[in-house]
């Protein structure tokens, strides 16, 4: 049996079939999470955008019109809430003086060495990104981690493409700086 395409799912949800917004929830649920967290940086947080990111998706699909594809809606959800978690955290921060505890690094079939080497590498660049402007980190996840052709992003972030490319550059020019000093 084919699996339906994203237009007959949002077509059978809107028509009364609760059982496609679960085939839409199930097809992209990893993917946005994966998005959240690296915007976030926090598995916790991240569990609750994507959460809120398919509770907003419910929410609005009944009105969705389909002039970007599903996948792009819901990553455009996606980024706003997570930029909005964010920000909350950077008024907690400013008035807290709680450091946020460090991730614990993956383990990978290498030696304890090359794991710690790889740790290492891995929260200096997750450091190099949260320092990124708002606008050069979102395209530089995106486009990094997420893999998603500059079109995709335009449409997501509504900006042109070129200032996607130029906003990349910077981003990969200030990651590859930071790592150069901090790896030294």
């Amino acid at each position: 049996m084919d699996r339906p395409d994203d237009k007959q799912l949002i077509h059978d949800f809107q028509h009364g079939d609760e059982r496609a917004f679960n085939h839409l929830v199930t097809r992209y649920q990893e993917r946005v999470y994966w998005t959240v967290r690296r915007l976030v940086n926090d598995h916790d947080d991240a569990n609750d955008i994507t959460q809120n990111v398919f509770i907003k998706a419910y929410e609005a699909l009944p009105s969705f019109k389909g002039d970007s594809g599903i996948f792009t809606w819901l990553y455009r959800i996606a980024v706003n809430l997570s930029l909005n978690e964010l920000r909350r955290r950077k008024i907690r921060k400013t008035f807290s003086r709680e450091d946020e505890p460090a991730e614990p690094a993956a383990s990978a079939d290498e030696t304890p060495g090359e794991r710690l080497l790889a740790a290492e590498r891995r929260e200096a660049i997750r450091r190099a990104v949260e320092r990124l402007p708002e606008k050069q980190k979102k395209v530089f996840v995106l486009r990094y981690y997420e893999e998603l052709p500059y079109e995709e992003i335009s449409k997501m972030l509504r900006t042109s493409v070129g200032g996607l490319k130029a906003n990349y550059f910077h981003a990969v020019q200030k990651i590859g700086e930071a790592l150069r000093h901090e790896l030294r």
